[in-house]
């Protein structure tokens, strides 16, 4: 599902998380103020369940898009 900027912000601003699935090289050069690096190729359940509560929304951002 594709979600347009205002629906992240309206997400956001209501408990939800932005988590950024670029390569580190890439999220430090564009990384999205607020969001959580976890980088697609090092993503696994674990570190997700450690850094991210499943309780909450959770918008991912790549390089495509929202």
């Amino acid at each position: 599902m594709n979600v347009g900027y205002k629906e992240v912000l309206a997400i956001v601003e209501s408990g939800g998380q932005l988590v950024d699935v670029l390569p580190a090289a890439e999220c430090e050069e564009s990384h999205l103020p607020g969001a959580t690096s976890l980088p697609l190729k090092q993503l696994d359940a674990e570190r997700a369940q450690s850094l991210l509560d499943v309780a909450r929304p959770i918008v991912v951002s790549c390089h495509d898009g929202l």
